[in-house]
This record gives C-alpha cells, structure tokens and sequence, in this order.
C-alpha cells in the first residue's frame, strides 16, 4: 500500500509543473514587482524626462544589482536613488558602460523602491508637431508596467498608442495619461509613441514651484550651499575668540607679575670736600712730607706723626 501511495505522490509532482501556465511561473520569478513610468516632456528642460518608480519583488534578497538600459542619446542618468523607511529619498552610486544605442546603468539597491530619472532629447519637434517614442527595453521581467504621461503646458491635441488610457488632472493644474500595461516577461519589449500640438517653447515648470516628490537626502555633486557650513563656521569662530582671549589674558599676567625697572638715573653723592686751614696742616718732622687730616703716620716714610 505504501508503494502505490509513493508512486502516485510521484506522478501528482511531475505532471502539477508541467500543467500550469508558464506566465504564472514567470510572474512569480519577476525581480520587479511593479514598475511606474512618468513621462514629462518638456517639463523644465526642451526635451523628455522620465521617471523609473521601481519596487523590487519580496523574494529579493538586499542588497541587489540592478541593470537598466537608458537611451544612448540620453547621455547618463539625471538621478539614481533608493527611498528610505521614512518616505525620503537618498542617491547611490552607479557605473555606465555604453552599449550599441544604449547605456546600461549598474547600481546595488540597498532597499526595495527605486528612483532613476534621464533626459531623453529624442523628443522631436516639427514645427508645433511634437513625436517622441518611448521604448521598455524588456531588461526584467517585470509583474506590473504602468506608464503615465504628462500634458505639457499650452499642449493640444495628445495622442499616446496604442492602448487605452485614462486622463485626470493633477495638483498642478496639468492632465495625467495614464496606461496599465500589465505584465512583461524578461525580453519582451514595450514601445508607446506620443504626439501633441504645441504652439510654444513654454516649458511646463516655468509656472509652477518646483518641489521634488519626495525629499532627496544625501547630495548629489554641487548640491551643498554656504548655509550647509554656516554651524562649523561658526564653531571655528567661537574657538578662535576663546583661544585669543585666554592667550591675552595670561600675556597681561606676566607684565603685572614682572618687576619694573628703575629708568632713572642714579648719580654718585658728591665727595664731601674738606675744609682745612694752614694752622691745621701737619707735616712729618722725619722727611718733611705733608700728612692729610686723621693721619698718624707718615704716608712716605712711615714715621709717626707729632701732632702736638
């Protein structure tokens, strides 16, 4: 009995993976688990720019490598980042090697949502006719592709194909295209084209305040202002006051400490001159030599002086 309940086991496994859709098999194997496209022509610059909202599978483990493939006419990416737990995004690095009409970007995402934004200057204008074609390259596969485009300003006549969209008007005061495409396996490749008549090169964040979707932490090259250093600025110059000020007062402690020297001028009291008369002069009687008052010898020969 227990050989017949293995042997049944064993076909039951081998005939399940067979008999289920293979486009089950690869959603559940996708590295993305939904990709968003934003596409904003001629929103501050004369040209495309799109936005890569990307949010990785649950399977995937972190960190993870991740390579996209952006038009060559593009150049390199305007920005690469992660969002942060707290809403905020902050910038990673990334590597760029140029491909045959493309430029692969290699980054390791540290977490599960990621920004990658580029200009694309393939929009192309005739006249007020404007066209752009935008391509997914078909690098993952991906559970759920959505493309959302932006009306630019003093723009008529929007025709995004194929598909169906759906318009609404944003915050901003400008309408939203949006399209689900759905589901991509790995290879499979996605184009939409876009036309519109503009009669200007008005540029669509000339009348509004530009403020980032979400709050960019970290800095990317020339991000950071004087206002950044003002603390430590600040800091040196309190350190510098504290320091000359104890220098000050411990150089004014020696000259208090120090003894003054007497400048003036000492003259030697004058020899007192001594008064004597003829009467008072004592001469030795041996040699006949003069003595100076207050002698008792003679100064030449040493006799003793008579001073009666």
């Amino acid at each position: 009995m227990f050989k017949y309940l293995s042997a049944i086991f064993l076909v039951l496994a081998l005939i399940a993976p067979s008999g289920a859709p293979s486009g089950v098999f690869a959603q559940e194997g996708a590295p993305l688990s939904i990709v968003e496209v934003d596409l904003w022509p001629e929103f501050d610059q004369p040209s495309m720019l799109v936005i890569y909202h990307i949010t990785l599978a649950s399977q995937v483990s972190l960190p993870f490598q991740v390579e996209m493939r952006i038009p060559a006419e593009a150049g390199a990416p305007h920005a690469v980042a992660v969002k942060q737990p707290g809403g905020g995004l902050i910038s990673i690095p990334y590597q760029q090697q140029a491909e045959q009409g493309w430029i692969r970007v290699t980054f390791q995402a540290t977490a599960p949502e990621i920004q990658l934004e580029y200009y694309d200057p393939s929009l192309r204008k005739n006249g007020s006719q404007r066209t752009y074609q935008y391509v997914w390259p078909g690098d993952y596969a991906v559970s759920s592709l959505g493309i959302e485009v932006q009306r630019p300003k003093d723009a008529t006549d929007m025709q995004i194909k194929p598909g169906m969209v759906s318009a609404h008007q944003g915050n901003d005061g400008l309408m939203y295209y949006s399209m689900n495409v759905g589901s991509l396996e790995k290879g499979q490749v996605f184009d939409i084209s876009i036309e519109y008549q503009k009669d200007t090169d008005a540029l669509s964040a000339s009348d509004m305040p530009v403020e980032p979707s979400a709050p960019l932490e970290g800095s990317f090259p020339g991000e950071a202002g004087i206002s950044n250093f003002l603390p430590v600025l600040l800091g040196i110059l309190g350190f510098a006051l504290i320091v000359g000020g104890a220098f000050w007062y411990w150089r004014s402690g020696l000259r208090k400490e120090a003894p003054q020297q007497d400048t003036r001028r000492r003259h030697k009291p004058p020899a007192l001159a001594v008064e004597s008369s003829a009467d008072d002069q004592v001469y030795c009687h041996q040699c006949g030599k003069r003595a100076l008052p207050g002698d008792q010898f003679c100064r030449a020969c040493g006799s003793q002086l008579r001073t009666n």
